[in-house]
């Protein structure tokens, strides 16, 4: 027995030292693992939400050389009737609403302030769609019609081997994707584990396979449609996105604080919704777009892309929102009316015919339930009537 008894003491002796081995060996991957698991929690989302950088690998940017862009402040708005009510209903963490330029309600809630730079989630497609525009302007890319495989050609025999550039702008690739955030084995969630141990989502893509239609048929949101136009840019610039979108976009800016954007183990920047930015920087971008793609006097982003990309022309279905290229449009779209959007509650919500821009964040956990966003686009209209 005692021999027994030595021999078990040995064992669990053994397995001690093998955790801790494993633990120390793999303590960062189990630690992205564990915030993976827990980043959308009741008690945990608001601060998640404002310190991506603290549990993901990331790649900085540097907000600019210039000095802050104004964004001077008006007379205050008064709030719409259910303001109170949405805020809370919605778990706006952080809410700003412009008009011709200046600032009439700046507010911030749940414990944030206006310091926080908040994750963009699917936000951050419209940025590359920016970036996109830039870069086709320039030239480095041929043609919407171009396949992606010419400028990427790692997705030769995946599920994109047919694609053209224009079908993944208007999530009409048609891959098989899995897009519920509420399945643990869906695509898009295999995809966050993917970033959370350390690995490759140019190799997570190229793995993919299967197809659903064939490319340009069909509409379906898959948000990996959107790394693969992050794909393109690289292989025709020969250069990473946050160093791009520095140099083309994010140094014109006058942005308050330095952006960063979530990354895979190889420096590949999460381009699908990594983005992380102070909701007024995020409202800068939003009153680049309302202005044309001018921002304090020059150029930054080609008007007519702009033009382009806010217009609806994917094929999506009769009653539901409208899509251009990485940019979304109401079903039921005023005129000059566009915006991004990212789960949990993120916008840049855009009005270009009344001069209005409403920057928004949120942990809003039921953003999936019936008539969640739709509320949100009517209070977005409430805001624009209630600053004429």
């Amino acid at each position: 027995m005692r021999t027994i008894g030595r021999w078990l003491g040995r064992l669990m002796l053994l397995v001690v030292v093998v955790g801790v081995v494993f633990w120390t060996w793999k303590r960062d991957e189990i630690t992205r693992v564990m915030a993976v698991n827990s980043l959308f929690s009741k008690e945990k989302i608001v601060r998640n939400f404002s310190n991506m950088n603290s549990m993901f690998h990331t790649l900085p940017m540097r907000r600019g050389p210039g000095p802050v862009s104004p964004l001077p402040k008006t007379t205050t708005m008064v709030p719409p009737e259910g303001f109170d009510r949405w805020l809370q209903d919605r778990a706006v963490t952080a809410l700003i609403v412009m008009k011709d330029g200046a600032i009439r309600h700046e507010s911030y809630h749940l414990g944030t302030g206006p310091e926080d730079r908040r994750i963009s989630w699917s936000v951050a497609k419209s940025f590359l769609s920016a970036l996109f525009g830039i870069v086709l302007d320039e030239g480095a890319i041929a043609s919407l019609d171009d396949p992606v495989t010419k400028y990427a050609p790692g997705l030769a025999g995946s599920a994109y081997d047919k694609a053209s550039i224009r079908n993944v702008l208007q999530m009409s690739s048609g891959i098989t994707f899995n897009e519920d955030y509420l399945d643990f084995w869906s695509d898009i969630n295999r995809m966050g584990r993917v970033i959370a141990l350390g690995a490759s989502m140019d190799g997570f893509t190229e793995a993919l396979t299967e197809s659903q239609s064939r490319p340009g048929e069909a509409w379906q949101y898959v948000s990996i449609d959107t790394h693969v136009i992050g794909m393109v840019i690289r292989g025709a610039t020969g250069r990473r996105i946050p160093e791009l979108m520095q140099d083309k976009l994010i140094d014109f800016m006058g942005f308050e604080a330095d952006p960063y954007f979530v990354a895979d183990g190889y420096e590949t920047a999460f381009v699908l919704g990594g983005l992380n930015l102070t909701t007024r920087d995020y409202a800068r971008f939003g009153q680049m777009v309302l202005q044309g793609g001018v921002w304090q006097g020059r150029q930054v982003v080609p008007a007519d892309w702009l033009e382009v990309s806010t217009t609806p022309s994917a094929r999506t279905p009769a009653e539901a929102e409208q899509y251009g290229y990485q940019w979304w449009m109401p079903k039921d779209a005023r005129n000059g009316e566009v915006y991004a959007r990212g789960i949990y509650g993120q916008y840049i919500y855009v009005d270009r015919a009344h001069g209005v821009v409403i920057a928004a964040n949120g942990a809003d956990r039921r953003f999936r339930d019936p008539g969640a966003h739709d509320s949100n686009i009517a209070m977005f209209r409430k805001l624009t009537e209630a600053v004429q």
